[in-house]
């Protein structure tokens, strides 16, 4: 059969890539076509678009690349309705997918969403475009399959598939040496994200706290997709950089600065004491303000529905917050032990790998008995 995947990030792209693999075990002669990344190029997809190319957050930042988007759109559209997929793959990233998944269900292609939009965030009604538009939902949260019962939406809920990519990870024991990192010198990991807003908006922050804390070396996890220039001003500073390498960083590392999206869970899975960080442009800020109906933006405290990890969001991120709050955290700080705890419960309610494996397994199912 053939399967048409779009991810519109880094961490799509990682989903994305174990998902391929999972189907391949179920369908040997898959096909697959995708918008998304190096990872599930490398799965075996064919790349028409890398997510590189679309990364826009925030508000103001989406409208005021409206027309680029709208161009990624009409191509998408086209390339998908030439493929004619037996199935469009949809992964997370929202305004682009739940667009192609109205599409596909106007041109009678069958849709299925991996890694459902946050529609209990905020404009909890998009779970009704979603009921219409998407013919199977696969959810990796266990609150989202109570959620969508009450819009009478029935959804596969398969488990959180960051366990999968954790659980094939094998840290480097050459990891340090191999970076030039000092093997005496406790490590603080530094996610500042993988789109360029992000890293503009977080590092110059997050390194601000380096002189606090001289006993520790300072190590940014880099990705690759983004310029080397982005990050030079702070190695000359001798902050050390990695690059497509956080876990075996977080494997590491005593303690993290994170920014808020799925490298908080990640953190945690790999039981890192740290502190979520986010800042937007104004506008986009206070638009998100009057929208967001959850009581926290980072994916810990969400599944543990408490304040497990501290969140410093526009305004409450500054210098001096980020010093204290990192304090706290470290070695012999007031927090720490509590968050490793609070981690630990995390993990249960999560459940175990093999999120990938059921999700393929599944969507092949379905797609079978659609055809008898």
């Amino acid at each position: 059969m053939k399967y048409y995947l779009i991810a519109g990030e880094r961490s799509g792209d990682l989903h994305g890539s174990n998902l391929i693999k999972a189907i391949k075990q179920h369908d040997p002669e898959a096909e697959f076509r995708a918008w998304g990344g190096d990872m599930m190029q490398a799965a075996g997809a064919t790349l028409v678009k890398h997510y590189a190319e679309m990364a826009f957050m925030g508000f103001w930042e989406v409208a005021k690349n409206l027309g680029t988007i709208s161009g990624f759109l009409k191509a998408c559209k086209a390339d998908l309705l030439s493929y004619q997929p037996d199935v469009l793959i949809l992964i997370d990233y929202a305004g682009f997918n739940m667009r192609m998944a109205r599409f596909a269900h106007e041109n009678g292609i069958q849709t299925f969403y991996y890694i459902s939009p946050k529609v209990w965030a905020w404009n909890q009604n998009r779970a009704l475009k979603l009921k219409r538009n998407v013919d199977k939902l696969f959810v990796i949260f266990p609150f989202e399959k109570a959620f969508f019962k009450r819009f009478d939406y029935e959804v596969d809920y398969v488990g959180n598939p960051l366990f999968d990519a954790i659980a094939d990870f094998t840290p480097n024991p050459n990891f340090l040496a191999e970076n030039k990192l000092d093997p005496q010198k406790p490590v603080i990991a530094l996610l500042p994200g993988s789109r360029r807003q992000e890293v503009e908006q977080m590092l110059t922050l997050m390194t601000s706290t380096k002189p606090q804390f001289s006993e520790y070396q300072y190590v940014i996890a880099g990705v690759s997709n983004l310029p080397n220039e982005l990050y030079e001003p702070f190695e000359k500073e001798g902050i050390k950089r990695v690059t497509d390498d956080a876990y075996n960083l977080l494997s590491v590392a005593t303690a993290a600065l994170v920014t808020s999206g799925t490298a908080t869970l990640e953190t945690a899975l790999f039981e890192v004491p740290q502190v979520v960080c986010y800042k937007t442009g104004a506008l986009s800020y206070l638009i998100a303000k009057n929208l967001i109906r959850v009581p926290y933006i980072s994916l810990v405290n969400l599944v543990a529905e408490k304040e497990a990890v501290k969140e410093l969001i526009q305004n409450d991120l500054t210098s001096q917050n980020l010093t204290e709050e990192l304090r706290a955290v470290l070695p012999n700080g007031a927090r720490r032990e509590a968050q490793l705890q609070d981690y630990r419960h995390v993990k249960a309610l999560l459940g175990e790998k093999g999120a990938s494996e059921k999700t393929g397994e599944l969507m092949v199912k379905y797609l079978k008995e659609a055809k008898k």
